[in-house]
């Protein structure tokens, strides 16, 4: 392997890494009302999405590697989807009852909030358009060391984007014109809605 095409090998896995996320609005939208509970720590919730991810596209492309001939990645994708829109409707869900106990007990917004965002990053990991950008490209190549890399530095690039993704919006909810109960319930809500409306296009889409 030279260094040309290992340095080429590595910059279209991260690429292909970041560009998969921020092209997934499931991705976005699961992860936004996390986000917006975590604020400053935001960014911790997102890198924790994008490990999941990571070990879900890793796992599944290894068995891709092994079962070359058998599999059925389109099976697969298929059944996921529709466990990712469920996945997301319960996400959203999750997000309208913390806005109705916020309405509740003004001083909720100081409590943190533990977020399940490995399981939901492992579950996006091995389900939905994965396939595309990481196990596919992965399969192509000559040799399960070269594929293996790939799907490694292609996890690194949705770990760097969702805590990207996630920092922002945190960012954003953290702001002092944001930090009215009035003004979180509406990001919350926003967010929660986006998420179900996400996830019932995407269990259709499975169907």
């Amino acid at each position: 392997m030279t260094l040309y095409f290992l340095m080429t090998l590595l910059a279209s896995g991260l690429f292909a890494g970041f560009v998969h996320v921020v092209s997934g609005p499931d991705h976005l939208a699961a992860i936004a009302p996390y986000a917006v509970d975590a604020k400053a720590w935001a960014w911790q919730t997102g890198a924790r999405w994008g490990v999941g991810h990571t070990a879900g596209v890793v796992g599944v492309g290894l068995l891709a590697l092994l079962l070359r001939d058998t599999l059925s990645i389109d099976l697969v994708s298929a059944w996921g989807e529709r466990f990712v829109g469920i996945m997301l409707c319960g996400i959203g869900i999750w997000g309208l009852r913390t806005v109705f106990t916020n309405r509740a007990d003004t001083h909720s917004q100081g409590h943190r909030h533990k977020h399940p965002a490995f399981a939901v990053g492992t579950v996006h990991g091995l389900a939905g358009s994965s396939h595309l950008l990481g196990i596919v490209p992965a399969l192509a190549l000559p040799t399960d060391t070269e594929a293996v890399g790939y799907l490694l530095v292609f996890g690194l690039g949705t770990i760097v984007a969702m805590a990207t993704f996630s920092t922002v919006i945190g960012w954003l909810a953290e702001r002092p014109a944001a930090r009215s109960v009035k003004v979180q319930n509406t990001l919350m809500a926003s967010f929660s809605m986006l998420a179900i409306v996400v996830g019932g296009f995407w269990f259709c889409q499975g169907i």
